[in-house]
């Protein structure tokens, strides 16, 4: 139906009469000439119509946005002073001959060049936000870094295997999609968390080295980087050690970045221990961009006079941190207000602060209310350690570990990118050395920090019964510009380690065989030493592409309230159907005040 793609007609075209197909993107009348801004995925051509061909005049002259067209037509320079750099078919345009439409359209809600539009709007009308110049480019770069992944992968002799999206449900650290089963009334099927126990059975299996670009399912709550539905880069290997998984997935990962988008990352990737990076950054995925830091100020203040701190530094896992603002000084009364709401979001009871005026006037060049209640030496340290300069702020976090590296980590980012202290580019790292449990959000009992399936640290084994709090893993999260973009383990493939870490996860043998006694019984005939990684797809092109939201580089996105606001999903179903699946509604109760 036509000769070439709009957006690729160049100057080797001219001469020639083409045929080409696509959406009017902008109508323009000139004074008896009317030209067409006419769209493919591949970009714009200037079409041009002129009262000379009667027919094809008329019947330009009815165009409107989005009307699908084909046109055929001769190419030609632009006339001197109207070429557009910025085409690849800016130095030529089409003069029509013949113009066919092939489907009007309704006039559509917006411009597909309008930049300020509403999510909602773009959602509930997704289809023509697909159109949008943008939105093509996004998953044009999305099916590049697939397809850089897979070349990569199968170089390296992996192998695509599928799993199955109807399993069954198991414990991984979010709720569970459920499929109710019409043949065997009362049992559901699970949608995959992930593919964590196929592959480990492949591995089993003999596969040795297997990856897969699948989806996977949580129901938990949204933000700008989940979905309930999302998609792994999964990757698992046999007879690998953890640093020969990590450095081929970092190789991976910066063919990518230098095939798809021509960057070329550090080569090698930094690597920073798990407990150094909430010490410095108060976050696992710490944006290096930002060259804040935290300073550790626990020791200091165990017998200081001001409460607050002395509470916190003398609690069992507490903290007292403080971040440095370098010019930080000139914020205003209300700023730090504002600043001190914002750490309230992430549990602080508030954020006390100290303004560095004169280093050289001693405490009289100091500024802050909680002064009266530090020593001049608690103050000297504070300094000395904080690195303090004329001009800068002193921000302090006192409350349990997890508070305060939540608060400042959350105030180290928000306040690195408003006051110019983010550096731009790319700055990816290695987070190693996770302990391998934490404690649930009572404290009474450990959960395994990834998964139930990481193995210990060399050494740690015994550790899973005596100390498990103590107990290091074997795994490695990458992180790029503070978003994690990936992250795996070496596998436990001994069935008696196995056991142990199920122990401390306080999980008896009748509940660990069943939720997971097909793995329990492939882990004792003769299962290989195993690891792999998982990388989120979405993420990573989200950070690709510059954009704000997962959203933007998926096709058919949810919203944040896990919606289709496109196919109204989800939905109810009529009785006969829940009569097949023997399920009945009840209502919901009113919920209380």
């Amino acid at each position: 139906m036509r000769s070439e793609y709009c957006g690729r007609v160049s100057r080797a075209h001219l001469g020639q009469t083409v045929t080409l197909n696509g959406w009017v993107h902008r109508r323009r009348d000139h004074g008896g000439v009317i030209f067409i801004d006419l769209r493919d995925r591949e970009g714009l051509v200037q079409i041009v119509c002129d009262p000379d061909t009667p027919e094809t005049f008329a019947t330009a002259d009815m165009l409107r946005n989005e009307f699908v067209l084909k046109v055929v037509g001769r190419v030609r320079e632009r006339p001197q002073g109207t070429v557009n750099p910025n085409l690849v078919s800016g130095e030529i345009e089409v003069l029509a001959t013949d113009i066919e439409i092939l489907n009007p359209s309704l006039t559509p809600p917006f411009q597909m060049d309008e930049e300020h539009l509403s999510e909602t709007v773009r959602l509930e009308y997704r289809f023509l936000d697909l159109r949008r110049p943008q939105m093509q480019k996004n998953l044009r770069l999305r099916y590049r870094t697939a397809m850089a992944v897979r070349k990569f992968l199968d170089r390296e002799g992996f192998i695509d295997i599928e799993t199955p999206m109807l399993t069954r449900s198991t414990p991984e650290g979010a709720r569970d999609y459920l499929v109710p089963s019409r043949v065997h009334p009362g049992h559901f099927f699970a949608l995959p968390q992930s593919p964590q126990l196929f592959k480990q059975l492949l591995m089993i299996s003999g596969f040795d080295r297997y990856y897969q670009i699948v989806k996977c399912f949580r129901d938990e709550d949204l933000r700008a980087d989940r979905q309930p539905e999302f998609t792994q880069i999964d990757i698992e290997t046999s007879f690998l050690t953890q640093e020969e998984i990590v450095v081929m997935m970092e190789a991976l990962v910066r063919e990518t970045f230098t095939e798809v988008l021509d960057v070329e990352l550090p080569n090698p990737f930094p690597r920073i221990g798990y407990d150094e990076a909430m010490a410095l950054y108060g976050s696992d995925k710490p944006d290096l961009r930002i060259a804040l830091t935290l300073t550790e100020l626990t020791d200091v203040m165990k017998t200081v006079d001001f409460k607050v701190f002395r509470e916190a530094a003398q609690l069992e896992g507490g903290r007292v941190a403080a971040l440095r603002v370098p010019n930080g000084g000139a914020l205003s009364r209300g700023e730090i207000d504002a600043y001190t709401e914002f750490v309230k979001v992430y549990g602080a009871k508030g954020l006390a602060y100290i303004k560095v005026n004169a280093l050289e006037r001693g405490a009289e060049g100091l500024q802050s209310p909680i002064l009266k209640f530090l020593s001049s030496e608690v103050t000297a340290q504070i300094l000395e350690r904080t690195g303090a300069k004329d001009g800068d702020l002193i921000f302090f976090g006192a409350d349990t570990a997890k508070v305060v590296n939540d608060a400042l980590g959350a105030l180290r980012l928000k306040i690195g990118h408003e006051r110019g202290h983010a550096e731009a580019g790319w700055r990816p790292l290695w987070v190693l050395d996770f302990p391998m449990f934490e404690r649930d959000e009572e404290g009474n009992r450990w959960n395994a920090m990834h998964h139930p399936f990481t193995a210990p640290a060399d050494g740690h084994e015994d550790l899973l019964d005596t100390n498990p709090g103590a107990a290091r893993a074997k795994a490695h999260d990458i992180v790029l510009n503070g978003w994690e973009i990936g992250g795996g383990s070496i596998r436990i493939h001994r069935e008696d380690v196995q056991s142990k870490v199920f122990r401390a996860l306080a999980i008896d043998k009748e509940e660990a065989q069943a939720k997971f006694g097909f793995l329990l019984d492939a882990l004792q005939y003769g299962a290989p030493p195993h690891g792999g990684i998982a990388f989120g797809l979405d993420r990573m092109v989200t950070l690709m592409a510059g954009a704000e939201s997962i959203r933007d580089v998926i096709a058919f996105p949810k919203t944040q309230r896990a919606q289709d606001l496109l196919t109204h999903a989800p939905n109810t179903v009529d009785e006969q159907q829940l009569r097949e699946l023997h399920i009945r509604l009840r209502q919901a109760e009113p919920k209380k005040d």
